[in-house]
Order: C-alpha cells, then structure tokens, then sequence
C-alpha cells in the first residue's frame, strides 16, 4: 500500500459515503450499550457522523494513519476468512483507537469495537475486512461523539 495526500483524500471520502451504514451501526450499538448499562444514550445523525470524519482527517498525522488502517481493511481478504481473524481484529481495535483520540477514550473505543464487531456483519462479495472496518468506524467514531451522559458532565475528580 502506498499512501500519499491523494490517497488520504479518498480514504477520506470513502469514509464520508459510508455514512448510512457506519450511523447505523452507531445507534444500534449506543442502543444495545444503553439498554446493557441502563442508560439513555443520544443517537447520531449523518450530519454529526460526517463533520466529525472532517475532524478526524483535518489533522493529517491522525488522517494518514485512519486512512492506512481504512485502506488495509478495505483490501483484507483472507481464503476462508477465519485463519485472518487475529490480523482484522487488530487492524479495527486500532482504527477505532486512533479515531477516538488517547486515552481512556482509545481504550474505550478497542472495547466498544469487539462489541460492536459481534453484531456487525458484511454483506456477500464484500472483502472479510470491511465488516471489522464498519465497526471499527462505528466504535471509534461514536466514542468521540457526544450523547453519554457520563461524558457530558464535569468529572467528579477534576482539581480546581
């Protein structure tokens, strides 16, 4: 794979279009999360989805590393699937890791991945990675996006 400002660019809009499926995948996974942790959790629109791809691409040091982490799942096809299991999993923890920004939320963000990559599936013809980069882009992108409550107020351990 060779990566260069044009390639970047397209990674990014690939991003972008996939919009109706990676939102979809937020909301059912913040709606299972929410029900699992007994909590209401805001759901996300497209627009919200989309201004936050630009976010994460308008710093080209994290847009260089999504869009190498996006290309390679892009293209990852393993004959019968399950031997290359370990290589997506670890391509998409990563994913959603660098899109979530550091830590807690990169650590929050490789949990909510697995959880999210249980539920979420490819369609035929589609390469064995694009199911694990779809939920990828779901857990890192809804880590960062706000509608968790706990995320939303002052933390309790804040020194003034």
């Amino acid at each position: 794979m060779r990566l260069t400002p044009d390639r970047v660019e397209a990674e990014y809009e690939w991003v972008r279009r996939r919009a109706p499926t990676i939102v979809t995948i937020i909301n059912d996974t913040r709606d299972r999360l929410g029900t699992l942790f007994e909590t209401e959790v805001d759901g996300v629109s497209e627009t919200e989805y989309k201004n936050e791809v630009d976010a994460v691409f308008a710093d080209g040091e994290v847009a260089v590393n999504v869009a190498g982490y996006v290309g390679l799942l892009r293209e990852l096809d393993v004959e019968g699937d399950y031997p290359g299991f370990v290589v997506d999993e670890i391509l998409g923890r990563e994913l959603a890791a660098t899109i979530a920004g550091g830590q807690p939320l990169a650590l929050l963000a490789q949990a909510t991945f697995h959880f999210a990559d249980v539920h979420t599936h490819g369609e035929d013809g589609e390469n064995a990675g694009v199911d694990d980069l779809d939920a990828a882009l779901a857990a890192g992108f809804q880590t960062r996006l706000p509608g968790w409550d706990w995320r939303e107020r002052e933390s309790p351990f804040t020194l003034e």
